[in-house]
């Protein structure tokens, strides 16, 4: 099962300036977080972010945050438990029938219109074992795909992190590489987008 471009949003969670110095290669992680973001708004999909507890951990880089189309505060671990998941999800409002629809004829009634869901979560940030690991769950228990970009994550040490991959490979999240998250995208070295990609890469 490939990503699909059309089908996926992208989650960016905690790289905040305080915590970063922290995080086992943090700084290659921010990096391609920036990759991430950057390649999302080629694809014209929608990215977001989150911050914990902005007065203590300070907040995300304000390039980064500008690539993404909410930035949601919070303090409980689980972004899914703030609000995460109806940004990603949000409620379909249906607009009554004009007029008396049951003085229409059946085949004259219009059904309410199908909205695209985008149900693939593409989920990179800090902590691994922490706030990745508990979104995932929550997303995953929500029945969205969930794809962990293992390069664009870490944890504090190693060990934290490389617990978070196993237990969330178990519960059902893929692992990738942000270059797998961006190739899946692409598709095609014909596609239109394929030279800017390939000068994030590079």
């Amino acid at each position: 099962m490939l990503i699909e471009a059309d089908e996926s949003q992208l989650v960016l969670v905690d790289f905040q300036e305080r915590l970063l110095p922290a995080i086992h290669q943090g700084n290659e992680c921010l990096a391609n977080a920036f990759k991430l973001a950057h390649d999302a708004q080629h694809f014209d999909l929608p990215a977001w972010a989150t911050e914990q507890n902005p007065s203590k951990l300070g907040s995300m880089p304000l390039e980064l945050k500008a690539l993404c189309r909410q930035t949601l505060l919070k303090m409980q671990f689980s972004a899914s438990e703030e609000g995460l998941t109806d940004l990603l999800r949000p409620p379909v409002a249906h607009k009554p029938l004009a007029g008396n629809a049951r003085s229409l004829p059946k085949h004259l009634q219009k059904p309410p219109p199908v909205v695209s869901q985008r149900n693939s979560v593409v989920l990179a940030g800090m902590e691994a074992h922490v706030c990745v690991l508990q979104t995932a769950l929550h997303l995953l228990e929500d029945e969205f795909q969930v794809w962990v970009v293992t390069d664009a994550c870490s944890s504090r040490t190693e060990r934290n992190r490389d617990a978070a991959y196993d237990r969330l490979a178990g519960a059902g999240a893929e692992l990738v590489t942000t270059e797998m998250v961006m190739f899946e995208w692409l598709r095609s070295a014909e596609h239109p987008c394929f030279k800017d990609i390939q000068a994030l890469i590079k």
